[in-house]
């Protein structure tokens, strides 16, 4: 569905640097006078955040691959139904730390849960609201996790109030990789809407290369359609 807003989601594995990124885009896009809203998965309205902190918890070792997504799908369906929607139809530029194609890459490739089942749930909860550009953050596993290491040696980590890993940045190395395959799987069936970025370049480097595509798509949309051959001949 098509309203007068840009949506652009933000994606990647865990310590890909796609939040730090979300941030630089942001100032950015303030700064040149643009209206944003910021936004994330799980979490972004008050119902959002009480299931994240379920979520994310490590306290819930156990929670089934069926109960993540059921979780994760009642989140988006009241962040859009709430949030997006509104914010894209008066025409704000939305950026969002993850969203679909994050369920489709941990629970479809990583918890290895049906993805047709996963996209009809996505669509659901949705109601037909889609990103117009995403950015894949792409890095070996190895990188991801040993920036959030670092992080988290630091005190800087962003899992549990602790300083522990979340519940998913916890999983084993197999886990990350899967997730990590899931994405540029889900990437190059998409490549008209997903960009793939190096996320091991320079922070500047990458962040130039996110502004130049976020200012391509909005010259694309903002640019008058020209009339028709008809149009201009019965005039």
């Amino acid at each position: 569905m098509r309203l007068p807003g840009l949506f652009v989601t933000f994606e990647g594995i865990e310590g890909c640097g796609k939040t730090t990124q979300m941030d630089l885009a942001e100032a950015a896009l303030r700064s040149a006078g643009r209206e944003v809203f910021r936004t994330r998965e799980p979490g972004g309205t008050a119902i959002g955040e009480e299931i994240r902190s379920v979520f994310l918890s490590a306290e819930h070792g156990q929670m089934s691959a069926v109960a993540e997504l059921m979780l994760i799908e009642a989140c988006r369906a009241q962040l859009v139904r709430e949030k997006i929607r509104a914010e894209l139809a008066r025409g704000a530029l939305v950026l969002c730390d993850r969203f679909t194609d994050a369920t489709l890459a941990y629970q479809g490739f990583g918890r290895g849960l049906d993805l047709e089942l996963i996209e009809r749930l996505n669509r659901l909860a949705c109601e037909e609201i889609e990103p117009d550009l995403t950015f894949l953050f792409d890095c070996p596993v190895e990188v991801g996790l040993g920036r959030l290491h670092g992080r988290y040696q630091q005190g800087g980590g962003s899992g549990t109030p602790g300083g522990r890993p979340d519940r998913l940045e916890g999983e084993e190395r197999a886990f990350h990789e899967r997730v990590r395959q899931g994405y540029l799987s889900i990437a190059a069936k998409q490549a008209q809407r997903i960009l793939t970025l190096d996320a091991t370049r320079q922070e500047e480097t990458v962040h130039r290369a996110v502004m130049q595509h976020v200012r391509e798509v909005l010259r694309r949309r903002e640019t008058p359609c020209p009339l028709r051959e008809s149009s201009v001949r019965s005039g």
